[in-house]
């Protein structure tokens, strides 16, 4: 091959290469503006205060295309689809109760983002912040909001395999006390004290005695219900099969969800509800693979997000296995039942 030649297949490489590169930046540049642009049937949103104390709202992260896309914003709990108030805080997961939230967040640098947790007043104003090591999961804050959790991927970017890895932290958001890893609480395990070096923790949520929590275990390839004290850093299983549990407003049940065999591994899971008394499992209504850590709106109804057209929209199903599930939101994600 000749230099001519050699020069003329450089200048074409270099062509083309250049040619992709620049195609990657428009396409960038058009769903940038595609983002900030409000999309036709989308619903309604203007700017506006929020506060996580005005009786009778649902607030949850924005996933409507426009200039409020990732905002919390706010509905009436009795109108979910209807116009939302955008508060200009943006989360990638966020949960609240009793005024305070947390809301999980990305902070984008140069080379790579990175994660933090924010505690949140009930104006959304920023209390305190912590780093999160991997990619915010899950969040939720005690029923006093005394104490807030989150869960972040250190390993993997999915609960659907088992190649990952997670990290689990709970904070009192009173006096800023930071558990980083719930990987440092005392496992009893079918009354024996367990260690194992694959364990992991994720999805927390919180009973109103300020010291009672119940997460998702996993170790050995199985999961595990179960539940914690803040006060002895012990947690004791109570049920196998069991992930991103959510604790009913009374205490007495846990909604989550259970993998069921035969299902596509990529979708594993159907919605159940666990009676902690009898530990009688109800299978719910909702027939579709459902990954996320399901909310109470109140002791009979649980809402969760499903994938739609723009993220994710919000369902809601009946707690006792009858009825069907009922589309209430769309591009929306992480509701909170506030005031």
């Amino acid at each position: 091959m000749t230099l001519r030649s050699r020069i003329l297949i450089l200048l074409s490489a270099l062509a083309v290469l250049a040619a992709v590169a620049l195609a990657s930046v428009l396409h960038a540049s058009a769903r940038a503006e595609r983002r900030d642009q409000t999309q036709a049937g989308g619903p309604q949103i203007t700017g506006g205060t929020v506060t996580l104390t005005t009786p009778g709202r649902m607030v949850f992260r924005n996933l409507a295309w426009g200039p409020h896309r990732d905002e919390l914003t706010t509905v009436p709990a009795t109108d979910p689809a209807g116009p939302r108030t955008a508060s200009g805080v943006k989360c990638l997961r966020f949960y609240a109760a009793s005024g305070t939230g947390v809301c999980l967040q990305a902070v984008h640098g140069p080379v790579s983002d990175t994660y933090r947790a924010l505690i949140l007043d009930a104006r959304l104003h920023t209390k305190a912040h912590y780093n999160v090591p991997g990619i915010p999961s899950r969040a939720r804050v005690s029923p006093t909001g005394h104490y807030a959790a989150w869960t972040a991927f250190v390993g993997g970017d999915s609960y659907a395999g088992t190649n990952f890895s997670t990290r689990t932290a709970i904070v009192d958001t009173r006096t800023g006390s930071l558990i980083p890893s719930l990987e440092t609480f005392r496992v009893l395990k079918d009354g024996r004290v367990h260690h194992s070096a694959d364990t992991n923790f994720w999805g927390v949520t919180f009973a109103s005695d300020d010291h009672t929590f119940y997460a998702t275990l996993a170790t050995r390839g199985s999961t595990y219900l179960v539940r914690g004290d803040l006060r002895t850093r012990t947690v004791t299983t109570l049920h196998a099969n069991v992930e991103c549990p959510s604790l009913s407003p009374d205490g007495t049940r846990v909604a989550y969800k259970k993998r069921v065999k035969g299902l596509p591994k990529d979708a594993p899971w159907r919605l159940y509800v666990l009676n902690l008394t009898t530990m009688r499992e109800t299978p719910l209504a909702e027939a579709r693979s459902v990954d996320d850590q399901a909310v109470w709106k109140d002791g009979r109804t649980i809402v969760y997000a499903l994938p739609g057209d723009y993220g994710a929209d919000l369902y809601e199903v009946p707690a006792d296995g009858t009825g069907t599930p009922r589309r209430i939101s769309v591009s929306a994600v992480s509701p909170a039942y506030v005031g």
